[in-house]
């Protein structure tokens, strides 16, 4: 547990004026010091996800921390998370994060990997549901906007969950070429966007396959 208390120092000559800035008596050091010193044996091997090109797993390293934001008047406990990529020294990254004591290396790796999934959803937003094509004025419009694009992602995502067992590839774009196909437009019939969509996930499964046979002959490591 933390227990400094940042403290102002009383003044100690007659001249100038009296201290206002809090100090601490705990000897700061840079995170990436602090990373420097810690023993190879400590980053620990955490498997995100399944992705296309196989499994993502990174190094974790995690320590408790005392951080003290020269505002507030005791410093606080929190969890340093560090990540970095297999295989690279300089591609790391740092978090903070004031979870529990108790909450394990593996909750807070994944914590930290949601940012993909809020990134990617970003990323459908404005590529197939209009998020940034929106020409207006004031809060309000702009309000009407994003529950218009919210609604249609929302859509998009009950489209898939329905259809994971039989199409699991199904994709944002995916739909929306689908429904450019059915609604307005009849420029292909049904068999033939289908079989496009088909062909497109037979050469995404193709990719995936090939990557994750890649990870069984030279596991990353």
């Amino acid at each position: 547990m933390c227990n400094d208390v940042p403290y102002i120092p009383e003044k100690t000559s007659k001249r100038g004026r009296r201290p206002s800035q809090a100090k601490t008596t705990e000897q700061a050091i840079r995170v990436d010091r602090w990373v420097k010193q810690q023993r190879e044996e400590s980053w620990v091997k955490v498997t995100l996800r399944d992705g296309e090109k196989g499994k993502l797993t990174v190094e974790i390293l995690q320590g408790l921390i005392c951080y003290w934001d020269r505002k507030t008047c005791q410093a606080k406990q929190w969890h340093l998370l560090v990540r970095r990529e297999l295989g690279s020294s300089s591609d790391i990254k740092y978090s903070l994060s004031n979870a529990p004591e108790q909450t394990s290396l593996v909750r807070l790796a994944h914590m930290q990997g949601q940012r993909y999934w809020i990134e990617r959803a970003f990323q459908d937003g404005k590529s197939h549901c209009g998020l940034d094509h929106y020409q207006v004025r004031g809060w309000q419009g702009w309000h009407h906007h994003v529950a218009l694009v919210m609604m249609a992602m929302l859509f998009m995502l009950k489209e898939k969950l329905l259809h994971e067992d039989d199409v699991p590839l199904l994709s944002c774009n995916d739909i929306e070429i689908l429904l450019t196909h059915f609604l307005p437009r009849l420029d292909l019939s049904d068999t033939e966007v289908i079989a496009q969509m088909e062909k497109r996930h037979r050469k995404r499964q193709t990719a995936i396959e090939s990557q994750r046979r890649k990870q069984l002959i030279s596991p990353p490591g």
